[in-house]
């Protein structure tokens, strides 16, 4: 009969730690952005996990405050939007349109409603689609 042997659990990995300076130069770095997609105000609270308008509009104001792990992974994952656009596009313009493009990777809809389904698995689903255009550099 075979023998039963113990497994050590599994530790998950880290949650990617972000400092202070680093999560205010990201949410800095999401207010322009929001504003070269032609984000509404509701729209960028929403992509950032429905913090609120007033919250939003007081970062747009430069009154950055603290953020948790979620709004901290959205930020990131937005900026990495925002890299792999341009990194794909060389008129930046056009990367910025392409959010609000439809595309038929997403069953013809755009990038931005997909993301603006308000889950962070959302965005992260953009991301990884962006990724995988750009291929292995």
């Amino acid at each position: 009969m075979p023998e039963l042997r113990r497994i050590d659990p599994h530790i998950a990995p880290m949650q990617p730690q972000f400092s202070g300076e680093e999560v205010q130069a990201m949410q800095r770095a999401f207010v322009k952005l929001a504003e070269l997609w032609g984000l509404s105000d509701e729209q960028a609270s929403v992509l950032m996990g429905d913090i609120s308008v007033r919250t939003f509009r007081r970062w747009k104001a430069g009154e950055l405050g603290r953020a948790g792990i979620d709004t901290a992974a959205r930020l990131s994952n937005l900026i990495g939007i925002h890299k792999a656009l341009r990194l794909l596009f060389k008129d930046p313009a056009r990367g910025y349109g392409w959010v609000k493009r439809p595309n038929e990777a997403f069953g013809g809809t755009t990038a931005l409603d997909v993301m603006l389904n308000g889950q962070i698995t959302d965005i992260m689903r953009v991301r990884r689609y962006l990724d995988a255009m750009r291929g292995p550099w």
